[in-house]
């Protein structure tokens, strides 16, 4: 079994190495655990070191933990594609929503957010390597998307997610995450008060840093291969 706790660690070491590599203000990114399949336990480890933000892709895998670990005060970002069908239950239990590509599903979310509730932060997906298997919103999709969501109640626009096309060129990983990047900018100057770059996993986590990821999403560098 990976000793996580160690694992843990080494991740911390590694972005915050990556920070200062890279002229990054220290503790300027924000590290994800993505817990999708993990056992209850696994995630008590983490949250024993500290972790407090765990990502999940699975609605009825997700609400079984939230549950379980409601006295932990842990924030809950959901990374999977959402279905128009579970909006209301993924509006009600989560933080964070990092995959909206549509305009429907944001509206649905904003809908369904409880009026008690602190709203809903939202990023975009971006199919930013034009996968036809990805889900994402087209890049050129991106500025009428933003203006169309940024106005709903319920619901606050953060920034944009990707996951690129997977390579172990290290030029290659940067150059998407540069084009993300660019994206995040024209929304700035177009006056969207976006703040959050979700980008980088436990295979392009440096690439991701070097071109200015708030937000990095690490599974298996944490946890060890899924079974």
């Amino acid at each position: 079994m990976k000793n996580i706790q160690a694992a843990y660690q080494a991740i911390k070491d590694e972005i915050a190495s990556a920070e200062q590599r890279f002229g990054r203000p220290r503790h300027s990114v924000r590290l994800i655990a993505v817990s999708k399949t993990r056992q209850l336990q696994e995630l008590q480890q983490l949250i024993d070191c500290g972790q407090q933000d765990f990502a999940e892709n699975y609605l009825q895998e997700a609400a079984g933990k939230i549950a379980a670990l409601a006295d932990e005060r842990l924030n809950w970002h959901f990374i999977g594609p959402v279905q128009a069908n579970k909006t209301g239950p993924i509006a009600r239990l989560f933080d964070w929503v990092h995959s909206v590509d549509r305009e429907k599903i944001a509206r649905r979310l904003s809908q369904a957010r409880a009026p008690g509730q602190a709203a809903l932060n939202i990023c975009l997906q971006v199919n930013i390597s034009g996968e036809a298997s990805k889900s994402g919103a087209d890049a050129d999709k991106i500025a009428s998307l933003a203006a169309s969501i940024s106005p709903l109640p319920g619901v606050r626009l953060r920034g944009l997610m990707a996951l690129p096309a997977p390579t172990d060129d290290l030029a290659r990983q940067r150059r998407a995450f540069a084009r993300l990047r660019e994206l995040y900018a024209e929304l700035q100057a177009a006056g969207h008060a976006v703040d959050t770059l979700s980008m980088g996993t436990s295979h392009d986590l440096e690439a991701a840093i070097a071109e200015g990821a708030t937000m990095v999403r690490i599974g298996t560098a944490l946890f060890g291969p899924r079974d």
